[in-house]
């Protein structure tokens, strides 16, 4: 017997022991079926033994399985009533980078809505890299953005979960030469200098992506300008540089300036919820099932014909690396990290 067992495997048991149907089962937990028969093949190898009988037609409990439904029901009883007496009562602190950005926006009013008892914080530092700085402090408990932006000593004390593959775009003042287009291929945009936060402390990783978007296109990142904080200063520094701006295809409407997806590929911006690794609190659950919830149901992991993404980001933010998402008491724990 392994001296350690981890509950999520016995959550998932459970789960395909009540159901007997794997697609029902994994539908109830809100994961892949592929990640919820990869749990219960790992619980069958821990435990030593074969659990379930599948055929085409059916699944059924086999002795052992049949033998152990009672005791996963008594572990999992006893660690809910271990965090209902012990869990945080805290606020989670809830990092949306800024006030106008929507992914992280309604994943969390569609977790304050699945969670009504638990009190989610908003705060807005900006960028993930100085976000993630404060949730290793303490400071923060979560944020959304580019996680394999950030470095690897960053990376190492955080866990994530991959939300949205969110479309990019570009802000330009209202008489750009490319204002009148719908879209922007981005082979337009060759010999601009296109703003993406160079200089700013907070957000390399979204400097870096564009970095990453621009090689090879004759595209320019626009070196450092004063960090604008707020709508009139954003308007003031656009106004002065003339430069366009690299945003996700969500940001907010500004007078003087129009909003153009780019396209030809369509670049993807790769937004993770990232939190301290370790962490408990019923809030995180509710905030990893609402991004779950709007994921399917918004198609958000669903990238267009020809998309283009970093590779890195490919490697770290794969959906069925981030897909077990424990709708009980416990905090799914098989995120990459």
């Amino acid at each position: 017997m392994p001296a350690h067992l981890d509950p999520r495997l016995l959550r998932a048991f459970l789960a395909v022991a009540e159901e007997l149907h794997f697609t029902r089962a994994a539908a109830r937990l809100y994961v892949a079926q592929q990640a919820l028969s990869r749990d219960v093949r790992r619980l069958e190898r821990t435990l030593g033994v074969e659990l379930f009988v599948r055929t085409t037609r059916q699944v059924t409990l086999t002795a052992d399985g049949e033998r152990l439904v009672p005791h996963a029901r008594r572990v999992l009883r006893a660690q809910d009533d271990l965090l209902a007496a012990f869990g945080p009562a805290r606020p989670l602190l809830v990092d949306l980078n800024s006030p106008g950005l929507v992914t992280a926006r309604r994943v969390l009013h569609r977790a304050r809505e699945l969670a009504p008892e638990q009190e989610l914080m908003a705060r807005y530092e900006s960028g993930l890299t100085g976000a993630a700085v404060e949730i290793v402090a303490g400071r923060l408990d979560a944020s959304f953005g580019r996680y394999a932006g950030l470095e690897p000593a960053l990376r190492r004390q955080l866990e994530h979960q991959i939300v949205r593959y969110e479309p990019l775009a570009v802000v330009l003042p209202e008489d750009h030469r490319l204002a009148a287009l719908a879209q922007v291929p981005l082979a337009e945009l060759a010999g601009e200098r296109v703003y993406a936060g160079a200089g700013n402390p907070r957000t390399p990783e979204w400097t870096d992506l564009a970095r990453l978007l621009f090689e090879g296109r004759g595209i320019e990142v626009a070196p450092p300008a004063p960090l604008a904080v707020g709508e009139e200063e954003f308007r003031r520094i656009m106004a002065k540089t003339r430069n366009p701006v690299l945003s996700a295809v969500d940001f907010p409407a500004m007078p003087g300036t129009v909003l153009r997806p780019l396209v030809e590929p369509v670049p993807l911006s790769p937004v993770s919820l990232v939190w301290r690794k370790g962490l408990v609190h019923s809030a995180l659950d509710a905030l990893r099932r609402a991004a779950v919830e709007l994921g399917f149901a918004e198609s958000w992991l669903e990238r267009p014909a020809g998309g283009w993404i970093p590779a890195i980001d490919m490697n770290m933010t794969s959906p069925h690396k981030c897909d077990n998402v424990n709708m009980g008491r416990t905090p799914a724990l098989d995120s990459s990290a």
